[in-house]
């Protein structure tokens, strides 16, 4: 199904290389807002960590962001020394077949890490890559993704119930 994800993990530095290698991925395209930065636009020194161990393993890290703020995203990606794009309109396609096209990889060896279901994972998913969710970092949303986190929350409920072992 189009809007559940391959994998469910509370926070992005849960995703650990053993996990990339076991799921044969080697690109991770990254969500900014929720992400990797909370809404005072900070991003933690764990997330920063992580990323250089991931990269430091081989993996390619991408950033993809819906925000039109291409100052905000570009100055988390120098932070990270990743490539980036900007204005990504996930859950459309575009965004995602560029950075594969790019990245010349395979689309099951591009994960896609996000917090929201309905841009990062049902974009992902259509594009046939491995999907990964993540819990928000804050609770604290914009009036646009509000609305939409009940509904994420009883597929992540279900998730969970259904899944327990395989995470």
């Amino acid at each position: 199904m189009l809007l559940y994800p391959n994998a469910y993990f509370e926070k992005i530095e849960d995703i650990t290389i053993q996990f990339l290698i076991k799921n044969k991925i080697k690109v991770l395209i990254l969500d900014v807002d929720n992400t990797l930065i909370d809404r005072s636009k900070k991003i933690s020194e764990d997330k920063i960590n992580w990323s250089k161990d991931i990269k430091g393993q081989g993996v390619k890290l991408y950033i993809l962001s819906n925000s039109n703020k291409k100052e905000k995203v570009k100055k988390i990606a120098e932070i990270l020394d990743v490539p980036y794009k900007y204005f990504g309109l996930k859950p459309f396609k575009m965004g995602f077949k560029k950075i594969q096209k790019e990245l010349k990889e395979a689309p099951e060896r591009i994960g896609v890490v996000g917090d929201q279901i309905f841009t990062d994972i049902w974009g992902g998913n259509r594009c046939k890559m491995f999907t990964i969710l993540v819990d928000p970092i804050k609770e604290n949303d914009y009036w646009y993704t509000l609305w939409k986190r009940p509904i994420e929350n009883k597929i992540k409920k279900k998730i969970t119930k259904e899944k327990k072992d395989v995470f």
